[in-house]
């Protein structure tokens, strides 16, 4: 009998984290990398944020809180909701966990019993499926294709439900391809969640904030009212508010499973950071002129990546909008040869071969649910993208 929990069998370390750590230590030792793997805004955190944050830790705020957040970050919380999202909640139904993470993981270890589903559109964010398999759930991965945007139709929907299905995972903007709905899309499938009441919708919202070209985010029970006892909004502070370390995520969402993740919570973490709590309501409160101003950058390096990448041979890539990464096919790519002969059978090949040749780390497609594919996160300055995507045109010009 080893001493490894059997559980661990059914999940693997993060593909995007592993992949940094790897870009760090090349870069540590001195070799000319270009890490397009995190997803981490490069802009600072707001001073207003930052300085609730020094004043907390000199005035003495630096004590246990309660479990789940305190009550002034939770009415932040509620105020932004009404203010940006049109939907009315009480701190009662307010979770605050260690980051956007976190409050997911608490939800699903509150929510699922053995067996049950949860519907997850592929291209994902790669910790869903083993946070739901952690949780003896049962991810059933939907493939969204870049014909279609990468985004979930309604057929796919209905289709995919079951009387085992629990909850649908909904991500928009989406990491990893950067695909928004719509109002009128998001509407098309809450008329199937209508139909089928066993069926809970959990919205990962993390990047509302940052979309271009004038689109209008929304989430699921602001689109469908009816969808209000069924739904899980989750979100944070670590994208709009380049608050990343600060470690702060909240959840949304009916009485009967904030308290359930207030359980798990109240036995494994306990409370986040009283210091990062306090500069998160200054966050949330404070001034917000800067998010459309970051976004304008964000949208102008989105703008010189996608043409980059449209002119290597064999990549092709869609405009996203929103979130900060593109997901480029590389299927032009597959079977042709490197300088030294070998083979770039998969997306990993791909990614492997620009490590090698380039130096360049992005990650493949297969750490996602689709292939082939790959994801570049542009959140990061406008000479260091250009310089990676002259890399990778260089790279894919290269193969034979």
């Amino acid at each position: 009998m080893g001493i490894i929990a059997n559980r661990l069998s059914v999940i693997k370390p993060s593909a995007t984290v592993a992949l940094n750590a790897k870009g760090m230590e090349m870069k540590a030792a001195g070799e000319d990398v270009i890490i397009l793997a995190a997803g981490e805004p490069d802009f600072d955190t707001p001073d207003s944020a930052k300085e609730a944050g020094i004043k907390a830790i000199q005035s003495g705020d630096t004590k246990y809180t309660a479990p789940d957040g305190r009550p002034e970050l939770k009415a932040a919380i509620c105020r932004k909701l009404l203010r940006e999202n049109n939907v009315k909640y009480e701190p009662k139904q307010i979770s605050v966990g260690n980051g956007g993470k976190h409050v997911i993981y608490n939800a699903l270890m509150a929510t699922l019993n053995p067996g049950d589903e949860v519907i997850i559109p592929a291209p994902y964010w790669t910790s869903y499926p083993d946070m739901v398999r952690l949780a003896e759930g049962t991810p059933v991965i939907v493939a969204c294709q870049q014909s279609n945007r990468f985004k979930l139709s309604p057929a796919q929907l209905e289709a995919a439900i079951t009387p085992k299905t629990k909850w649908l995972i909904f991500n928009t903007p989406s990491n990893p391809t950067g695909a928004a709905y719509t109002w009128d899309e998001t509407k098309a499938l809450t008329d199937v969640l209508l139909k089928h009441p066993h069926v809970y919708v959990m919205t990962d919202d993390m990047y509302e904030h940052i979309t271009y070209d004038g689109f209008k985010p929304c989430t699921a029970p602001e689109v469908e009212p009816k969808l209000y006892e069924r739904s899980l909004i989750t979100n944070g502070v670590s994208k709009a508010y380049a608050m990343t370390g600060w470690r702060i995520g909240y959840a949304a969402g009916p009485v009967e499973i904030i308290s359930a993740m207030r359980t798990i919570q109240s036995q494994s973490t306990t409370n986040p950071s009283s210091i990062s709590q306090t500069a998160s309501v200054a966050a949330l409160d404070g001034p917000q002129d800067f998010i459309p101003e970051r976004a304008l950058a964000f949208q102008r390096r989105r703008d010189l990546i996608v043409s980059m990448l449209n002119q290597a041979p064999g990549i092709d890539c869609l405009t996203p909008e929103g979130a900060f990464y593109v997901y480029p096919s590389c299927a032009g790519l597959i079977g042709k040869k490197t300088p030294d002969g070998k083979v770039i059978e998969t997306d990993d090949d791909f990614a492997n071969y620009m490590l090698e040749s380039e130096k360049v780390v992005v990650v493949p497609g297969s750490a996602f649910g689709l292939s082939p594919h790959f994801r570049i996160s542009y959140a990061t300055s406008d000479d260091v993208l250009e310089e990676a995507g002259v890399r990778i045109q260089r790279a894919a010009a290269s193969l034979r």
